[in-house]
């Protein structure tokens, strides 16, 4: 997402851009639902205003036992991985999209940049820019002291089709940005497309996300183990999923949820594991090469801030090239403009985060991570328009 938002930006500006995607396949089906802004995409000249995503109007808390005990009116669009993405490419067009390009190592001169790709493939140019997500291989030969940090806590998550939950679901927590806080934890949902971005009353998908506390010593690498008795890094394929990690997920919902919510998360055929990590990059820029979007800086979730955060990146990283002349010069601008911003995100959402782990340190740490727990500071704090106000331009 990250670098079709950068190959947009600098087109508009004279740019001649190509990107490189290191997927073989299309990236169709990749991602969830997500919380987002239609107006982060104005500078684009795309068009939001309709079709884009599903109007989510008011948010609520759910006790254990089914009941609403709080509840606030925000206004949100809820929208797909995939919607979003689509509207990307087809802006930028076939020509200069380019899949099965498996970065390998980066060269630089004084003044230019070259990427050399798996099997002997090289590409140079100007400007090389890495926004190749949370698993950033260009961070990765760029800055390779700059590792990702395990939250503690994982995140369940998984769609359910509008049609099959409507019998068990109501109606205003279906259509709403419903909360549950089960102690430690954090669970909710909320509409979004249905399959090929079906937006129709009746054929839209629930989107459930579930954070769950898992030391990493012991809990983790169980949840992260197969059925082959393979235990995988940093993430697991949602078709690799042991079952009997699964089923221990959904016990665990008849036991911490309100039954409407444990009902629904049976109705999730295929839920996937996302253990939660965040990471900040010491630098932006080396030479002629500058990262953005997660490639720069992982945010927890709890933000809503991932699409926001790509747009103002990429929009920064374009002003900057347009402000000087010099490649290198404009790189140094552009970090002095977002690392600063950068870490500002990962802060907020480590607050946001900070009562779902599996130890605390002392009481005071406790004591200071409650305040986030308490229902009315979740529904006023997750994904808030007001932070994102304070820092995305």
């Amino acid at each position: 997402m990250s670098g079709l938002l950068a190959a947009l930006y600098l087109r508009r500006r004279g740019w001649h851009v190509d990107v490189f995607e290191r997927s073989p396949a299309p990236l169709t089906g990749r991602g969830a639902g997500i919380m987002t802004h239609p107006e982060a995409l104005a500078g684009l000249g795309i068009d939001c205003t309709s079709n884009f995503g599903v109007p989510i109007a008011e948010r609520m808390v759910i006790s254990h036992a089914g009941e609403i005990i709080a509840r606030r009116a925000y206004a949100q669009t809820a929208t797909s991985w995939n919607r979003l993405f689509e509207l990307l490419r087809v802006e930028l067009g076939n020509a200069h999209y380019h899949l099965d390009k498996d970065l390998r190592h980066v060269t630089q001169t004084t003044d230019r940049v070259t990427a050399h790709f798996a099997g002997g493939p090289t590409e140079t140019g100007d400007l090389l820019v890495g926004a190749d997500g949370f698993r950033s291989e260009v961070r990765a030969l760029l800055l390779p002291q700059a590792q990702p940090l395990y939250a503690g806590y994982v995140a369940w998550r998984g769609l359910a089709a509008e049609r099959v939950l409507a019998p068990i679901l109501p109606r205003e927590i279906f259509a709403s940005l419903s909360f549950c806080l089960p102690p430690g934890e954090q669970f909710l949902g909320y509409p979004v497309a249905g399959p090929d971005n079906d937006l129709r009353t009746g054929h839209l998908s629930w989107n459930m996300v579930w954070y769950r506390p898992a030391d990493p010593a012991t809990e983790l690498p169980r949840l992260l183990t197969d059925e082959s008795g393979h235990t995988h890094a940093v993430s697991i394929p949602p078709p690799l999923i042991a079952r009997s990690v699964i089923a221990e997920m959904r016990q665990a919902a008849d036991r911490l949820l309100p039954a409407v919510l444990s009902n629904a998360v049976r109705r999730i055929e295929q839920p996937f594991l996302q253990p939660i990590y965040d990471l900040e990059s010491p630098q932006l820029t080396l030479g002629r090469a500058a990262l953005i979007g997660d490639a720069a800086f992982v945010v927890r979730p709890h933000v809503g801030a991932g699409i926001a955060k790509a747009v103002a990146d990429a929009a920064a990283l374009a002003a900057a090239l347009d402000d000087h002349a010099d490649v290198t010069a404009a790189l140094r601008a552009f970090e002095s403009q977002r690392i600063g911003e950068g870490r500002k995100f990962v802060a907020q959402a480590r607050r946001l985060g900070s009562y779902l782990k599996y130890r605390f340190e002392s009481d005071a740490e406790r004591a200071k991570a409650a305040y986030h727990a308490e229902p009315a500071n979740v529904l006023a704090e997750t994904a808030s328009l007001d932070f994102l106000r304070t820092t995305v331009p």
